[in-house]
């Protein structure tokens, strides 16, 4: 083997190998590398054993793709790890990681965004801290309506000192999706340089708001292949759905 393809098996064992069950959810993620290595990451942290117990998903996107972004992906991801699983806010976590990122990348002008966010079952609600990244994508079917989870925050690894906010959303009901993906879908184009977007993902989302984690994902995926045509990828794509699948309230609290 290649030292290259060493570090693409060792990145792709980084990577959540299969998706979490968790009981109220359907959850599914799918990263997508443009070369052999990349600079996106996501992970599922504190699943809980049983059925009501806080857990959290994260999307990364370094900046840049191929090995150099590789290592600050694994370097970033295990900070978030070694961190995520102490005392302390998700504001905290990401205030924590932020300061030990900035002194690793110092001088290199590499930077990380990402998306944490924690799903609180027992209370039916989300909370969100956003450094640098796309605003996850939330929609309700009852409704038919979206809304981008926002929030300010700086990327990863620009300043050592910066303080991060968390936002929350509570009143979580069955049905609702949350979507949170790379720029590398959205900046995807095809072979006459056009966008790919994101009035595609909102309307597959839409079409599909009764099928599974995995189905939106793969038509998500898939819409974006065809769109692409026979033009090469020139950035990692990574994605995330989140799915509540049953009535919160009435979940075992035990």
């Amino acid at each position: 083997l290649s030292a290259l393809e060493v570090a693409e098996e060792v990145q792709q064992n980084l990577l959540p190998q299969k998706n979490p069950s968790i009981e109220g959810f359907d959850i599914a993620g799918k990263s997508i590398y443009c070369s052999q290595t990349g600079g996106d990451y996501y992970d599922f942290l504190n699943v809980p054993e049983g059925s009501r117990g806080r857990f959290s998903i994260v999307v990364g996107d370094v900046t840049g793709h191929g090995i150099e972004a590789a290592l600050l992906m694994t370097t970033a991801r295990a900070l978030i790890r070694s961190r995520a699983f102490q005392p302390g806010t998700i504001s905290q976590v990401v205030t924590d990681v932020n300061r030990h990122l900035t002194l690793d990348v110092y001088g290199t002008g590499r930077f990380m965004t990402l998306f944490y966010l924690t799903i609180d079952p027992a209370n039916q609600s989300l909370q969100w801290v956003r450094a640098g990244h796309d605003p996850a994508i939330f929609y309700d079917p009852a409704t038919y309506t979206f809304e981008e989870l926002r929030g300010s925050g700086m990327a990863l690894g620009v300043d050592e000192d910066w303080q991060f906010e968390e936002n929350e959303k509570t009143g979580l009901v069955k049905g609702q999706i949350v979507v949170v993906g790379t720029d590398g879908i959205w900046e995807t184009q095809n072979p006459k340089g056009e966008m790919f977007g994101k009035d595609p993902i909102y309307n597959i989302i839409r079409q599909n708001a009764a099928a599974s984690a995995s189905e939106i994902l793969n038509a998500i995926v898939d819409a974006l292949k065809r769109f692409q045509k026979d033009r090469e990828p020139e950035d990692d794509v990574t994605l995330v759905v989140i799915k509540i699948d049953e009535d919160l309230r009435k979940l075992d609290k035990y």
